[in-house]
């Protein structure tokens, strides 16, 4: 699998799939999401609705993934998944991990061939950026095996130069 960092505005991406950094409504909301759900259209919030009209009538809960159109995106699908917000007092590592690899499996299973990340949790959810790269990067390296068949590249599209340095550093030094 090949892992590519592309600073910039995901919702330019031109790969298969984007990954989506909802919250558990899966309506809308701030940063990658809100960017997200208006440059999609209204066909991405159609398909929100009716996966909580019918199989996630609680929500998305954090670490899960879920496919939908990409409506008006260059991307032919968005994967939503709920990142956990940051907690010095709980570990919350796995969950974040989880978000990157149910991605990937969601990816599969729609025949993605490329998918691009933003950094989850490290916006508002105040994820430490140095260790939401981490997390990321190992857990794509972890899970590449698992996809290898359909999944051939990785996009991390690190928002800021603070993102984008500690995506190239934890890339660099694996």
């Amino acid at each position: 699998m090949d892992i590519v960092i592309r600073p910039g505005d995901i919702t330019q991406e031109e790969t298969d799939a984007i990954v989506n950094a909802a919250n558990s409504g899966l309506l809308g909301g701030g940063g990658v999401d809100g960017a997200i759900h208006r440059a999609g259209g209204p066909d991405i919030l159609a398909e929100c609705r009716r996966l909580r009209d019918t199989t996630l009538p609680d929500g998305l809960p954090a670490g899960r993934a879920v496919a939908t159109t990409a409506g008006n995106l260059p991307a032919r699908w968005v994967i939503h998944t709920v990142g956990p917000v940051y907690a010095k007092s709980e570990d919350r590592s796995e969950t974040l991990a989880s978000c990157y690899r149910e991605s990937l499996r969601v990816a599969a299973e729609v025949g993605a061939r490329s998918v691009a990340f933003p950094a989850i949790s490290a916006g508002v959810y105040g994820w430490p950026m140095d260790d939401a790269a981490r997390i990321a990067v190992q857990t794509v390296q972890d899970t590449a095996a698992e996809v290898a068949e359909t999944v051939e590249t990785v996009v991390f599209v690190p928002f800021g130069d603070e993102a984008e340095q500690a995506f190239r550093a934890v890339i660099e030094e694996r």
